[in-house]
This record gives C-alpha cells, structure tokens and sequence, in this order.
C-alpha cells in the first residue's frame, strides 16, 4: 500500500496538470469566441481583392494583411538565424565542452535567457542608432534590427534545448557506434542528433511561439502601426502582437474591439501553422536519418 504522502503528491500533479490544461482551453477558447465572427477575408484584406493584395499588386491599407506578413517575416527570420547558432552552441556544449568553461557558458545562457525582452529591445534600438550614425542614414529601426534582436531572445532556448537532448542520449546508445569504428563526428551525425531531434526540435518550436508573441521587442526596434508590407529589410514593419497590443489599449468601439479578437485568432492560426509545419519537418528528418540505407 503506497503512503499518503505520496497519493497526496500524485493528486498535486495531476490537479496541477488538469488546471493547465482546463486554463489553455478556456483562454483559447474565449478567443475562438469573441474573434471567430469576425476573421473574414475584410479583416485580412480590406477593401482591396486577395488576390491584388497576394500578390502585392495594391497596398493594403484598412485590414491584416501587412501585419501578418510582418510576423511571419519576423519569426522564419529569427528562428532562421537562432537556429544553426544555436544547434552549433549547444552541440559544443554537450559534446566538446569540458570543466570550467562548460559550467561559465551554461550559466551565461541561463542568465541571458532570463534577461527581459524590454532590454533585449534597447539593445537593438541601440544598434540601429549606431549603424546610422556610422554605417549609413538608410539604417534604422526595422525589419533586419527586429529580426537580429529577436534571434538572441531566443538563441538561449535553443542552445539549452540542443544542449539537454544531447546529453540525455543514453550511454549505451553513445557507445554502440564507437564500439564498431565511427569517429566523434560520424557518431554525432548518425547517431546522437537523430535520437535527439525531438527535444530540439522542442527548443526550436519553444522559440516559434515567443517570436509570434514578443511586442517589447519589436516595439523598439521598427513596427509601426501602418507601414504595409515591407518591401525590404531596412523596411518598418507591421505584427500581429502590436496590433493587438495597440487594439486593446487605445480601441474606440466595439468593432476595433472585435478586430483585435479576429487579429489574436488569426496570431494563434498562424503560430499553430508554425508549429505544423516544425513538427513535421522534425517528423521527416527524423525518419529520414534514422532510416537511411
């Protein structure tokens, strides 16, 4: 017969649980509710005809279009980048790192993970001022200074994420492809980052969804409430936070109301799209390495 203590920390874990999920369901949807009605091709689109505005043939002016186009501009951009750093980093870590050196970096991108994202944004609204002063006038807050300041929000989380799934490889599992001749490297391609690419794989999508949701960051780095949709990288942008941030702090009426509820439903489609899209990559990569004749 088990001890009280410990049915009472099983019912702890699973009440804790069972409240996360009951908190995710009701949160999303009282978003499905409020903003379903209202996610219509005029909110994406406006005025102008989808396909004008897909193929950017008419500026979009009065709908969503330019904003989520920004976000996802933002997010394929930082992760694009924070990814093979960040794999890189965590693999030196977990693989070749020793001692001294090893415990200073693991604390190092623990601290840099914690550091507010509000700093993060100073810091790329500081870089931009720079290379405006002493690079060119062109350079200023946008897109690729949003782009760069988001990548080192996130590149902790990915290298932590590389870092763990690395070393939780089992040890037998390390040593079968030594005992039958391979070097360090062949090991690492052909065994350790295939039995590893699921907790990467989460550290990346861990790093999709604060890219999609970041607003201090952006906010001082180059959006803008109506910029369209950039044409280049030292472009102002829009993004789907900062309307909602701006939408639910200064609306006017219920229908701007209702607009930052259909743009927080289009936000979550379009994290959720992100999310499909990583996981199946991590799914077809994953069969293809450990499944190669």
């Amino acid at each position: 017969m088990k001890p009280f203590w410990a049915w009472l920390v099983r019912g702890f874990c699973w009440i804790s649980g069972f409240w996360l999920f009951f908190g995710a369901i009701v949160v999303v949807g009282y978003v499905a509710w409020r903003g379903i009605l209202h996610v219509t091709p005029a909110l994406l689109f406006g005025s102008v005809s989808p396909w004008d505005a897909l193929l950017n043939r008419v500026s979009v002016l009065n709908g969503l279009w330019p904003a989520t186009v920004g976000t996802l501009s933002l997010v394929l951009g930082a992760v694009g980048l924070a990814a093979p750093l960040g794999l890189a980093a965590g693999i030196y870590l977990a693989e070749f790192s020793r001692g001294r050196i090893k415990e200073i970096l693991t604390v190092f991108f623990d601290v840099l993970a914690g550091v507010p994202s509000v700093l993060v944004g100073l810091f790329g609204f500081s870089v931009s001022l720079i290379l405006h002063k002493t690079v060119s006038p062109r350079f200023g807050p946008c897109l690729l200074v949003a782009v760069f300041s988001l990548m080192i929000l996130v590149l902790p989380y990915v290298i932590r994420a590389t870092q763990t799934a690395l070393e939780a490889v089992a040890p037998h599992t390390r040593l079968v492809a030594l005992s039958l001749g391979a070097d360090r490297i062949q090991n690492l391609l052909w065994v350790l980052l295939p039995s590893s690419l699921r907790g990467i794989a989460s550290g990346l999508l861990l790093a999709i969804g604060r890219c999609a949701e970041d607003t201090a960051v952006i906010l001082l780095t180059g959006v803008v409430i109506s910029a369209g949709v950039p044409r280049s990288l030292l472009d102002p942008f829009e993004a789907l936070p900062f309307y909602i941030f701006y939408v639910s702090t200064q609306y006017a009426s219920q229908e701007e109301l209702n607009r930052g509820f259909g743009a927080a439903l289009i936000l979550l489609g379009v994290s959720v799209t992100l999310y499909t899209l990583a996981y199946t990559i991590q799914r077809l990569v994953g069969h293809w390495a450990l499944y190669r004749a």
